[in-house]
């Protein structure tokens, strides 16, 4: 007979093999996490989603390897850290600095083609920034941009439009542009109501809206 053991049984919730499946197992069911583990985590795997697709898109996505081309032709360049994922409030999924970077808003995508196409939009943006020396609180400057990114990013295609609620058989891409560049126009810290963002957006739309540079037609 096996002599009987003096040592007390070993309580499996103090091992420490155990506390790492525990670990483990939490991620993957969110079983014994804290709110703030949680968010935590979700963070983390929405961080490295992104810089995956960003990484990605830099190298491979037509549209934001021709814009990258065009920034770098304009003495413009834009390294791939200037180019940053972080958690963002709801209410936007990208973001342009005058400074030369661009805010890619982690969690806010739905698909690497939405992320595409905000990339895309923030690079209008900064083209535009780099060639016309935009100023952003002028609201006509700023709608001009907002017109041509629009435009020109593919957040306006029908299929992106159909997914937000809006169908419209009849101009539906111009309409598109036009309501996004208002919305936009309209929260600039310069602009005092909605019809000053509408003035804004009518008095530049001719002539922004059919400048594609630099594509030669709309994307």
């Amino acid at each position: 007979m096996d002599p009987v053991s003096s040592e007390p049984p070993v309580d499996p919730s103090e091992s420490r093999a155990f506390q790492r499946w525990l670990r483990k197992a939490g991620k993957v069911t969110g079983i014994g996490l804290t709110a703030d583990e949680k968010d935590h985590d979700r963070e983390e795997v929405q961080h490295r989603r992104c810089e995956k697709w960003k990484t990605e898109l830099l190298n491979y996505s037509p549209s934001v390897v021709f814009m990258l081309k065009h920034l770098n032709l304009s003495g413009c360049p834009v390294p791939p850290s200037n180019v940053v994922c972080a958690p963002c409030d709801r209410t936007r999924s990208g973001g342009f600095h005058p400074a030369g970077a661009i805010i890619l808003c982690q969690g806010h995508f739905g698909d690497k083609k939405h992320m595409e196409d905000t990339l895309t939009h923030e690079l209008v943006h900064m083209y535009d920034h780099c060639k016309f020396n935009v100023d952003w609180r002028n609201l006509r400057h700023h709608a001009c941009s907002e017109i041509r990114a629009n435009s020109l990013s593919g957040d306006c295609r029908f299929m992106r439009e159909v997914g937000r609620g809006f169908v419209s058989f009849s101009k539906q891409h111009q309409a598109c542009v036009r309501r996004r560049a208002i919305l936009s126009v309209r929260a600039n810290p310069m602009c005092s109501d909605e019809a000053a963002a509408e003035r804004a957006v009518n008095e530049v739309w001719e002539s922004c809206f059919n400048d594609t540079r630099p594509f030669d037609e709309i994307y």
